[in-house]
């Protein structure tokens, strides 16, 4: 007796050989494992500290470059500042030819020369005292274009800004060292910043008297050309701020709680630096913790990597010695699984004269044994189930031939006697076709056939009230099928499914991978849910869907289970049937 499937499963165990190797590994990969968790704890505090030390000394690097180019900037109005030969020509105010010469080679010269000094893009803005000099500008002085001005300069007279809030609140005059950089009229619309700064008349060091000012205006990505977040850190931000806390430029994104003013809303998420540079300013880096343990992370991985060696190596050398020592159970267990499978041509080919050696020749008996009565069950089994399909073979012609004859019978009640000699035709037809010599599977060009003699009758019967559609791949043709599995559904349609004065049917066949699908579709009454569950799940008492379950039962039993019929439909709608055979030929 062949065990069921419930019967056939096992017990999950844990093998042998399984076990033996456990043990010899717990004692090695536990040691493994605490040796490299204590390494990793050792290194990661001093990568973190070097991490942190790598970052401060790139901030450094952007912090001369900024203060290089600041400075730069300043020795140019440096230039201007100490040039006493400058400020004597500035303090004199005579008028007519004498002040045209001074200002076309003395004063312009040096103010060309600062200007053009530097590598930077400078606009230079000076305003004098001496109104004696003429004022010398481009553009407008209230719509001033300062990207124009680049590498040139205007100027003016000092009046122009006396009532400016900038000016006016300028810091008291240290000899050499009052300078500040400011945002100033439209420096904040071009993205420039000014390095603001006084010309004195130090002929006097305890009375410094101004006697102009002068404005640097400098491109702010320029200026911070040097300040770039991905030399720190994918995800990390680079931000200069002024002294009143105002962002004067911004490499990255801010980090959110940054961004709204809640400092402490990313202090666990962002390393924060913070370097001071030039006078007043500050520049913050915001380094996501993820980029200090990148390097943290590297030694992780080699450790692991080295763990994941050992684990493989102890692996391997665990699955040798389990093998070595559970190598005869295992050829049990091999030969026991092939039964269990139905390979029960299987042998056991172990020599000793052990326990073992005498396991082996009992499951060698045994396997002969189960393979001689299976093949007695099987040939009965085939045996019957042969004769259950002829049976359903044998139900279904007379009940298509009941309902035939029924036709027949009234056409010759009405007289219509060219229509009952077409019906009889096609009737002898049908049957030649579907008796087919005897034989149950038939190829499914004559399936098809039967199916046109079938509905020759049925227009024959109604008319134009039926019609049929085709829709047939031509790569099917040359499977077979069991008969007479079309004609029942076409059938069970016209004589249930009318709604109205006409009904149209559809017969598709496709090739879907290795099975043919039929599919009838009708624009029928349709039905419902209940009475589809009483089709393949009948109650005692009613005949429902007989004729359809007698096509499932034969597809099923010649196919297999996963063959078979299947419905779909909808009250109102109309019905499709599916029909799945397996694509293949009879030998």
């Amino acid at each position: 007796m062949i065990p069921d499937s419930k019967a056939s499963k096992q017990p999950r165990f844990i093998p042998f050989g399984y076990k033996l190797m456990i043990t010899y590994m717990v004692f090695i990969i536990i040691p493994v494992i605490a040796i490299g968790y204590f390494s990793h704890s050792m290194y990661e505090d001093s990568i973190r500290v070097q991490t942190r030390n790598n970052i401060q000394g790139t901030l450094l690097q952007m912090k001369d470059n900024i203060e290089y180019k600041l400075s730069d900037v300043e020795r140019i109005s440096n230039m201007l500042y100490e040039d006493y030969s400058l400020i004597t020509q500035l303090r004199i105010y005579e008028k007519g030819w004498d002040t045209y010469e001074r200002t076309t080679k003395i004063v312009r010269p040096k103010f060309s020369i600062a200007v053009n000094a530097t590598s930077l893009n400078i606009a230079m803005y000076i305003f004098l005292a001496n109104e004696s000099f003429p004022e010398i500008y481009h553009g407008k002085f209230l719509q001033e274009r300062p990207d124009l001005l680049e590498r040139n300069y205007n100027l003016y007279h000092l009046s122009r800004i006396e009532d400016k809030a900038w000016h006016r609140n300028f810091p008291a005059e240290q000899f050499g060292e009052t300078m500040t950089w400011q945002r100033v009229e439209r420096d904040e619309d071009f993205g420039r910043i000014s390095l603001l700064r006084r010309l004195v008349d130090s002929q006097n060091p305890l009375d410094l008297n101004e006697i102009g000012f002068m404005r640097f205006s400098v491109r702010i990505d320029e200026l911070f050309q040097g300040l770039d977040y991905s030399k720190i850190g994918e995800g990390s931000a680079l931000v200069i701020k002024d002294e009143y806390g105002k962002i004067l430029y911004q490499s990255g994104v801010l980090p959110e709680g940054e961004a709204h003013g809640e400092a402490e809303a990313s202090s666990h998420l962002y390393l924060k630096i913070q370097e001071s540079v030039g006078q007043s300013w500050a520049m913050t880096a915001y380094v996501p913790m993820t980029v200090m343990e990148q390097d943290s992370a590297k030694v992780r991985m080699f450790i692991l990597l080295i763990c994941m060696l050992c684990l493989i190596v102890f692996t391997f050398a665990g699955m040798f010695i389990s093998r070595y020592f559970s190598i005869r159970m295992n050829k049990i267990v091999y030969v026991l699984n092939a039964f269990r499978e139905g390979e029960l041509h299987k042998r056991m080919g172990y020599r000793g004269k052990d326990e073992f050696g005498q396991i082996a020749a009992a499951l060698n008996e045994m396997g002969r044994d189960i393979d001689h009565l299976i093949d007695q069950v099987y040939l009965t089994q085939i045996e019957k189930k042969e004769a259950e399909l002829e049976s359903l073979q044998a139900q279904i012609n007379p009940h298509f031939l009941y309902n035939t004859l029924s036709s027949i019978s009234r056409l010759a009640q009405f007289g219509e006697i060219e229509k009952l000699q077409r019906m009889v035709l096609d009737l002898a037809k049908f049957y030649r076709l579907s008796l087919n010599e005897g034989r149950t599977v038939i190829p499914i060009r004559s399936e098809l056939e039967q199916v046109q003699a079938y509905m020759n009758i049925q227009t024959t019967k109604f008319g134009d009230a039926v019609s049929i559609f085709y829709d047939i791949d031509p790569s099917i043709i040359k499977y077979d099928t069991i008969k007479l599995i079309l004609q029942p559904f076409i059938e069970n349609a016209l004589e249930h499914a009318w709604f109205g004065n006409s009904i149209h049917i559809t017969v598709s066949g496709k090739l879907h991978g290795e099975d043919i699908i039929f599919k009838i579709i009708d624009d029928g009454t349709g039905m419902s849910p209940d009475k589809l569950k009483q089709i393949f799940d009948p109650v005692e008492g009613l005949n429902t869907g007989y004729g359809i379950r007698n096509v499932n039962s034969r597809i099923q039993l010649h196919y297999g289970s996963k063959y078979g019929v299947s419905i779909g439909s909808r009250p109102g709608i109309g019905t499709t049937v599916q029909i799945v055979i397996p694509a293949w030929r009879e030998k």
